[in-house]
């Protein structure tokens, strides 16, 4: 095969959605017996919207979540006032989807599972990765139980214990955000509306902050909650009333049924690289974040976004194996970026805005972005390309799709450009400015100028 996946989480997920509406033969392997049952990254940030607009699961993703409930402060049962947990912004043309979007993790990996195998792929269950070897033609990965399976390239999506990363000697460097152990669970329970994000702070004398959000699309909460450093959580159903009975007006009663729970300790790590040989890491297997901001999950679908179309383009031979450097390149200061935010988030120093939205990340440095240009104008290379009008076509559904698209804006666009480019033009867009702009298939500015010579060079140089 061409690319083995490990990890069916939403990382190898959605590279699977994108290998495989390129025609990639791929394969996702997970070494659980089923999809991860929890909720533990609910929130999908504005980008990574605009990311399952192409991949064709937004209308799913919509329709299976809802918007981030209000804060409501409790102290000795009542309620003490509300609280924003994300500034305010409005969605405009240019960009579309302006709040985080809560869907249980659980569901978005249902809705992602189900497109890749509306797509003919596959994930194969039940296949726990042991090792692998790899030599300059591909790798062979070695599992538990079953026969080894051998691809020309593999992408360890498989978390932050990464058995891949393992393997490989990859060391992660960080440190712990938070030494306060955290319990989050899944309940049904009474006794709350699911109109507000019910905070409970800490007692004077109590150990730590309980919260109970309501999970929307579902009859579900989610049950957070802070103890002392060096604490033991009890994560069954009897830990969980008690935690819930401590720490607010409610009975232990009141939760009827646990579906799922976990602990963690916040922290923040990074590998030392994304790429060995053969091997890319992606996701929390690359990067861990804190779960404040929810950048997490959001991180991890972009890595395989960018991953994807890379891939793609190497194994159909369009272009050279060397464009695969890129993915480290573009990819690991992004997640060091997201990791000073969530761990800034987490610490209360950053509010849930505009950089947790993360629609202003983008590539200017990167070796791939080339503008040539005499004046800048107000989109550049390198920069996430804009939505919009441009003479009746609107740019996001011209740029759905596995393909490159040149926006020509106040000049004409050149002839002889390669079929696999979409071409839209038009006398005026706002947010671009004049000039021609290639886009790269993961959304991105690749290329900005006037010269349609110097545009030729550029294609010809990435292989489209």
């Amino acid at each position: 095969m061409d690319v083995l996946i490990v990890g069916a989480g939403p990382t190898g997920l959605a590279l699977g959605i994108d290998l495989a509406r390129r025609g990639v033969a791929a394969l996702v392997v997970e070494k659980a017996d089923a999809l991860f049952p929890g909720s533990r990254g609910k929130g999908i940030q504005p980008r990574t919207m605009e990311v399952f607009d192409d991949l064709g699961v937004r209308d799913a993703i919509r329709a299976a979540g809802g918007t981030y409930p209000v804060g409501m402060i409790w102290q000795d049962g009542e309620r003490v006032g509300e609280h924003q947990m994300f500034e305010p912004a409005e969605a405009t043309e240019d960009s579309p989807y302006n709040e985080p979007w809560m869907v249980p993790q659980w569901r978005t990996q249902e809705i992602l599972a189900a497109r890749l195998a509306e797509l003919g792929g596959e994930v194969a269950f039940g296949r726990e990765v042991t090792g692998l070897t790899q030599d300059e033609d591909g790798v062979s990965v070695h599992f538990a139980d079953g026969p080894d399976l051998r691809a020309r390239y593999v992408v360890a999506a498989d978390g932050g214990r990464s058995a891949i990363r393992r393997a490989l000697g990859i060391a992660m460097t960080g440190e712990t955000v938070d030494p306060n152990p955290v319990l989050v669970a899944d309940v049904r329970l009474t006794g709350l509306d699911r109109e507000y994000w019910h905070v409970f702070p800490p007692r004077e004398d109590g150990d730590g902050y309980l919260a109970i959000c309501p999970l929307a699309g579902t009859e579900d909460f989610q049950v957070v909650a802070q103890f002392p450093e060096g604490t033991a959580v009890d994560v069954s159903l009897e830990g969980v009333r008690k935690v819930v009975a401590d720490r607010s007006h409610l009975t232990p009663d009141a939760v009827t049924e646990l579906r799922w729970s976990s602990d963690f300790r916040p922290r923040q790590a990074l590998a030392g690289r994304f790429r060995a040989g053969r091997v890319f890491l992606a996701g929390d297997a690359a990067h861990i974040h804190s779960p404040a901001g929810g950048q997490g999950l959001n991180t991890s679908v972009q890595d395989a976004y960018n991953l994807g179309w890379k891939l793609g383009a190497v194994l159909t031979g369009s272009a050279p194996e060397s464009l695969l450097d890129t993915y480290e390149e573009e990819r690991r200061p992004i997640a060091a970026q997201m990791l000073g935010l969530t761990t800034s988030v987490h610490r209360g120093e950053t509010r849930r805005g505009d950089a947790t939205r993360q629609l202003g990340l983008g590539y200017r440095g990167s070796s791939l972005t080339e503008e040539t240009g005499e004046v800048p104008g107000p989109l550049r290379a390198g920069d996430r390309a804009p939505d919009g009008m441009l003479e009746g076509v609107r740019l996001f559904d011209a740029f759905r799709g596995p393909h490159w698209t040149l926006v020509a804006v106040g000049v004409e666009a050149p002839q002889g450009l390669p079929e696999s480019v979409r071409v839209v033009s038009g006398t005026e867009q706002p947010s671009y400015g004049t000039g021609l702009f290639l886009v790269r298939p993961d959304g991105y500015v690749g290329w900005v100028g006037e010269t349609p010579g110097a545009l030729m060079t550029y294609v010809r140089r990435m292989g489209v």
